[in-house]
């Protein structure tokens, strides 16, 4: 099995990449830091290409050097939270791309680069645990991946569409608030759900429970 997973060096995206790993899948890894792409890569034997998904042209790029895929897990994510009011010009580009935009190129250009019976796998959010304060930006933007994702699979009837709605996990991304939720789940607890969906028939969400 042919996997690309996009925001390979984070939680999420790491912790995925071993588990199809240890499934024996061939891995293309990506992401934007290219030590730690580089010791992910060469820990499980994968080919590993930098990206930043803010750019078309990268995603482009990325999804035109990969494979035919069996399996595209977009990974990739930022939530950077601040009031509106104080809202970062270059901190609302830098979510919107992240959870948006690079996920809308992915689809875009790696639709077309399935096998029959490929699977693409995105990141989301449950609304009720984001519609908090500071999260005006990290909400929408998963609000309109959700809405993209649902037309794309009117667009692309067959090609299996799963929306990944986990609860609160514990990775890096929490810097970026101050802590980590009481409870939160491991990334492994994703990666598995996600593997262990991808070995039955597609679904149009997959929603992680603890």
């Amino acid at each position: 099995m042919n996997v690309l997973i996009i925001g390979a060096t984070g939680g999420i995206g790491a912790a995925t990449a071993r588990a199809f790993a240890a499934q024996g899948a061939a891995l293309t890894l990506s992401g934007r830091d290219e030590t730690r792409l580089a010791a992910l890569a060469s820990e499980l034997g994968a080919t590993g290409r930098a990206a930043d998904v803010g750019f078309e042209s990268h995603v482009r790029t990325l999804l035109e050097a990969a494979p035919v895929l069996d399996t595209l897990v977009y990974a990739a994510g930022a939530a950077l939270p601040e009031p509106l009011r104080d809202a970062d010009p270059t901190h609302v580009r830098a979510v919107w791309n992240a959870n948006y935009f690079g996920a809308l190129w992915a689809m875009k250009h790696g639709l077309g680069r399935l096998a029959p019976g490929g699977r693409v796998y995105l990141l989301g959010a449950r609304p009720e645990l984001v519609t908090a304060r500071g999260f005006s930006q990290y909400a929408a933007s998963k609000a309109a991946l959700a809405r993209a994702a649902e037309v794309t699979r009117l667009e692309h009837r067959g090609v299996g569409l799963t929306l990944v709605l986990p609860p609160a996990v514990d990775t890096g991304l929490w810097t970026q608030v101050g802590r980590v939720p009481r409870g939160a789940l491991g990334p492994d607890a994703v990666a598995r759900a996600i593997v262990t969906d991808r070995a039955g028939e597609a679904q149009a969400e997959l929603r992680i429970d603890g």
